[in-house]
């Protein structure tokens, strides 16, 4: 089947202008103005005028096991459902572990992966979780990433987090070197993703790291750096030392009360102080567990990371906080896409994979998800579902 989608104006993410988009299987085949076919080669028709076309959404943080909850057994977050992705226009996911490595397990974000991938999903996994020493499936960090097709790095590694490990600079030095190793070998990201917990160390250990060892500073890559403004602060010198960071677009009023920035605004705050707008994501932390600790470190509340986030913040960024359509388009599509090493994601162009979104150029509402190659929303209305959905 042949798809050509007419007269969008294509971010790609660079504005393109209006243009025809043919999508032949699961591959964008040609980008151009008034594209014409000739034959007798059956072809479906979508008219894009009113709409953006934009890349699909890449997620380099998501639960998709669901996550343990702080709060004990029954707190434990749901797993994800394929729609919840497609409703976020999210067409790539990265599912970790956190803070719950016992009950939540690496076998099963496997076997989780591959279910959403034969559904129409593109799914890569971390080894490893929260926890240092690194828990593996192989024994070491470079032997899952080399040998095991899903690994494309390790983490989340906790640190600046009393539900953490506590590693010294020697240790998240030896993660570091490791998991480079095992990218370098094997041609996959090797990234170290980090969760960053709203410690004042902030992210000390790293810069530690990068000062006392060979390990470079970019093959980390923190997460949650919306925590607060001292924390963007420290995010901007790690921008300026080589690295890239992410934003967390979910969050609840609790945590925003205790002094989070909505993902939006931390994306503002950055680029009006000059930080490199290609070394900024956003990523959902879907179905991870929100907690929100009182002062004494008790818990207080808790709630559950959605899918829509990203772009919700995305469509924030645009309208709330003025930044621009392409801007705001390269933390949710290219940058992601670069620092999985996912060259086929998050652009529109020849031989680029088919995972698309078309928005309403007046309010960025979401009408229609292609998910390699196959529709999976249209009109608004969930066309394609998980098997038990």
């Amino acid at each position: 089947m042949l798809t050509l989608i007419r007269g969008a104006h294509v971010l790609a993410p660079e504005d393109m202008g209006i243009q025809d988009v043919l999508v032949a299987g699961d591959t964008i085949l040609e980008t151009g103005r008034d594209i014409r076919l000739s034959g007798n080669v059956a072809i479906e028709e979508i008219d894009g005028s009113g709409h953006y076309l934009t890349p699909g959404l890449v997620d380099t943080l998501s639960h998709i096991i669901g996550g343990g909850g702080e709060g004990g057994f029954h707190t434990r977050t749901p797993a994800m459902n394929f729609s919840d992705a497609i409703r976020g226009g999210v067409t790539t996911v990265t599912g970790v572990l956190g803070t719950d490595a016992i009950s939540r397990t690496l076998p099963d974000l496997l076997a989780k992966a591959a279910g959403l991938e034969a559904e129409g999903l593109s799914v890569v996994c971390h080894t490893g979780s929260y926890q240092v020493p690194v828990r593996t499936l192989t024994g070491s960090i470079q032997q899952d990433i080399m040998l095991i097709e899903k690994f494309v790095g390790v983490g989340e590694v906790a640190i600046s987090d009393h539900r953490g490990s506590q590693p010294d600079w020697r240790e998240m030095a030896r993660i570091g070197a490791e998991a480079r190793v095992g990218g370098l070998l094997s041609g996959k990201a090797g990234v170290v993703s980090i969760h960053v917990g709203d410690s004042e160390d902030r992210l000390d250990l790293l810069f530690e790291v990068a000062e006392k060892s060979d390990v470079p500073l970019g093959q980390y890559y923190p997460t949650h750096i919306n925590r607060s403004t001292a924390l963007l602060d420290a995010g901007l010198r790690f921008i300026q030392g080589g690295g890239t960071i992410d934003l967390t677009a979910s969050h609840t009023p609790e945590i925003l009360a205790a002094g989070e920035i909505k993902c939006a605004s931390a994306l503002r705050y950055l680029l009006d102080h000059g930080a490199d707008e290609n070394r900024i994501t956003f990523s959902t932390d879907g179905h991870a567990s929100l907690p929100h600790f009182n002062s004494d470190g008790v818990l207080e509340s808790l709630k559950v990371g959605a899918m829509t986030s990203m772009l919700e913040e995305f469509r924030d960024a645009v309208f709330e906080d003025g930044v621009s359509l392409t801007r705001a388009l390269k933390a949710v599509t290219t940058n992601p896409a670069r620092v999985l090493k996912l060259p086929n994601k998050g652009a529109i162009a020849s031989g680029k994979d088919a995972d698309l979104l078309l928005l309403d150029q007046d309010s960025l509402t979401l009408t229609h998800v292609m998910a390699r190659g196959r529709w999976c929303m249209e009109s608004q209305e969930i066309t394609r579902k998980g098997t038990f959905e």
